[in-house]
């Protein structure tokens, strides 16, 4: 592989359960587990598989409808349910719902009419994320002594 295909980010702790994400353009998001559910507003690891689905579809389905029309509304959910079982804990029935409206006029009515196919493309073929989800990509974890 080159460098032109590499892609990564850097996760650093930085308290008890938190951690930082930091990817090679130095934009940064920070997430942890939920040690209160009751105040804890921050993102899982999981939520954020979660929302890298929606997004990765989002961005491709919005590049090829809005070039006709500006959505009205454009939302894109993705659920799961995380299980525990012989194959240790995972993710099962993904699925992502996308809700879009378009106003009246033409763009509109094109933009309409390819959201569909936009969102199946993606899923059988852009989606970078989905597409590894689906594919199964083995997962190596080493250690490096500091």
């Amino acid at each position: 592989m080159t460098d032109d295909t590499l892609r990564s980010v850097t996760v650093e702790r930085t308290s008890t359960g938190r951690f930082l994400a930091t990817n090679a353009r130095g934009g940064t998001l920070s997430f942890g587990s939920v040690s209160d559910p009751d105040t804890d507003t921050g993102f899982t690891p999981v939520e954020l598989l979660l929302a890298a689905l929606a997004g990765c579809t989002a961005v491709d389905v919005d590049v090829a409808t809005s070039r006709h029309a500006e959505p009205d509304r454009f939302t894109v959910e993705v659920s799961g349910h995380k299980i525990s079982d012989e194959l240790g804990n995972r993710l099962t029935d993904l699925r992502v719902t996308f809700s879009v409206s378009f106003p009246d006029g033409e763009g509109a009515d094109r933009a309409r009419a390819i959201l569909p196919r936009a969102v199946r493309t993606s899923h059988d073929k852009l989606c970078t994320v989905s597409r590894t989800v689906e594919t199964g990509t083995p997962v190596t974890a080493t250690v490096e002594e500091a």
